[in-house]
């Protein structure tokens, strides 16, 4: 921002520099030498007159009256100005060109003749009139453009409340569903439910910690998943084949969005596990050109209506993290298999 405002300081004095060094240019090539009373009296009067009418409308007029809605009145103000303004120029210069004005001419011969004195008048005051649009339209140009940024800053704020409500959602949900596991797995084995609850006190540890940040390094994500999985096939029976294949380096540090892919996991382990019916679930990480890749393969076994395990917001809010986290930068697949036996989701991220 303080950057921004020295550039259009910089643009600022460049601009009247120019403005203010052509009168002076334009007199010194006529061949006669130019004293600085001189320019003062006869070249600096039309740009002084341009600088009176900007910089009172940049500072006074349009943010206390157009940007305050008071439109009819910056227009009668700005008549006005430019009115008072042109008038006074002009009396200036018959003031002090008088002498000059009538012994124009080569040799210092008769005066030469001159349009009339209304053009000039009016010549001033259409410049003025332009003068007063391009102040209007910098000082436009600069609220349109912290409105931008003001408006870039609320949606950053929105963001950042909703991506920290979304996780904040995710954690008691994905802890149900962990939870309701060790509970089954209780029934039949206590020692893999021991095992279960040890494991999932490591994964709590990256959802408790981790999870609180906008990213964390991929590896550290690809470690809990492993930790997920591995609590998962405790209680899968021999009917149910799961293959996982993880191809990220273990030094992996790719920033990458927590807890993002574990709807997904779970979502296959929701419904791709039969209780009696052969079952697999194919899950495959891998990277590709700059591309977080995510392809999981599972056999399809809907649940029913009355079945209440999971609170189904799960690939909900997944589709909601992707849209606020990596809008325009991810691609989604998903859906069952024309005989409905199968259900493949691949995620494609771009990191």
């Amino acid at each position: 921002m303080r950057n921004r405002q020295w550039i259009e300081t910089l643009i600022h004095i460049v601009g009247w520099g120019i403005a203010f060094g052509f009168p002076f240019l334009m007199m010194s090539r006529s061949g006669s030498d130019i004293s600085l009373w001189e320019y003062l009296h006869h070249g600096s009067i039309v740009p002084m007159s341009f600088f009176i009418v900007f910089y009172i409308n940049y500072f006074i007029l349009i943010p206390r009256l157009l940007f305050g809605g008071k439109v009819k009145q910056f227009l009668l103000w700005n008549v006005l100005l430019i009115g008072i303004t042109a008038w006074g120029a002009h009396s200036w210069q018959l003031l002090v060109n008088a002498e000059h004005l009538h012994h124009v001419g080569q040799g210092g011969h008769g005066p030469k003749q001159r349009p009339p004195e209304w053009i000039f008048l009016l010549r001033d005051i259409f410049s003025m009139i332009l003068t007063a649009g391009l102040s209007v339209a910098i000082c436009l140009s600069r609220r349109w453009r912290e409105m931008d940024d003001a408006r870039r800053e609320a949606e950053k704020i929105r963001t950042e409340a909703e991506l920290t409500n979304l996780r904040n959602q995710l954690n008691p949900h994905f802890l149900l569903n962990t939870l309701n596991n060790i509970y089954a797995l209780i029934a039949f084995n206590i020692e893999k439910a021991q095992q279960a609850v040890e494991d999932l006190g490591k994964l709590l540890r990256h959802v408790l910690y981790d999870n609180q940040q906008p990213t964390v390094p991929l590896h550290k994500e690809m470690d809990f998943i492993r930790n997920y999985i591995e609590l998962m096939r405790i209680r899968l029976g021999a009917h149910v084949e799961l293959k996982t294949d993880i191809e990220i380096p273990d030094t992996c540090a790719l920033p990458i969005a927590p807890l993002l892919f574990i709807s997904l996991i779970e979502n296959a382990f929701k419904h791709g596990i039969s209780p009696n019916q052969p079952s697999y679930i194919h899950i495959h990480f891998w990277l590709a050109e700059g591309r977080v890749e995510c392809e999981i393969v599972n056999s399809n076994f809907p649940k029913s209506s009355a079945d209440k395990s999971g609170s189904g917001i799960g690939l909900e809010q997944v589709r909601r993290r992707l849209e606020l986290s990596y809008a325009g930068h991810y691609l989604w697949q998903q859906g069952v298999s024309a005989d409905g036996k199968s259900y493949r989701s691949r995620l494609t991220i771009e990191v």
